[in-house]
């Protein structure tokens, strides 16, 4: 049977916006996240991380620290008794300067591609699935997969809010204080729906 998924933004959404996260020290999750991510699992959806990582393209870090920080992410989530379902990441920049990763890909965001490979791996009911981030890239990439956008007031999420989202033609279903908010609302959306997977607190 297809789940609902959330797909969430990871810096800015999930840990603070702290530019480029280039050490695990750097990489600090927001409060009120494992709460979010709990209530998701007892309702029986599926909690995806899309993110973009050029970082790995512009040869700030490697491959491995990625790697690394979502293995951290996955284990902190698990201590607070919550579920991460995936995690799809581009390292890509067609303007990068580590040739293996400079290229034009389908996987940046606001491109589909993290999407499209979340569903090859899983059985995700789209047409009750939501994006959740703090740019306008995410609102993006939800009209462009035929999803429905949150936007966040965490992160880049004011100066997106006020200066870039006034011009862009993606529009948020929802603006919301933080993820646990955005999962409220979310969770408000599908109130008849009886939960599938309960988590102790």
């Amino acid at each position: 049977m297809k789940k609902p998924a959330v797909f969430i933004d990871r810096d800015g959404t999930l840990n603070e916006q702290m530019g480029y996260v280039n050490h695990p020290s750097r990489f600090k999750i927001l409060p009120r996240v494992p709460q979010a991510i709990r209530m998701l699992n007892r309702r029986g959806f599926l909690v995806f991380v899309v993110t973009n990582q050029s970082g790995v393209a512009r040869g700030y870090y490697p491959l491995d620290l990625v790697n690394a920080l979502h293995r951290l992410l996955l284990s902190r989530i698990k201590e607070k008794k919550g579920t991460i379902d995936g995690i799809f990441f581009c390292p890509h920049h067609p303007a990068g300067s580590v040739p293996e990763f400079s290229v034009d890909c389908n996987c940046r965001k606001p491109k589909t591609g993290l999407i499209e490979q979340a569903c090859k791996t899983f059985e995700i009911d789209l047409k009750r699935s939501f994006v959740v981030g703090d740019m306008c890239t995410d609102m993006e990439l939800a009209q462009r997969a035929g999803l429905s956008g949150v936007l966040v007031k965490t992160g880049y999420g004011l100066g997106e809010i006020e200066y870039i989202l006034p011009r862009k033609t993606a529009k948020p279903v929802h603006i919301a204080e933080d993820l646990l908010e955005a999962v409220r609302w979310i969770l408000q959306q599908t109130d008849g729906e009886k939960p599938q997977q309960k988590i102790p607190k």
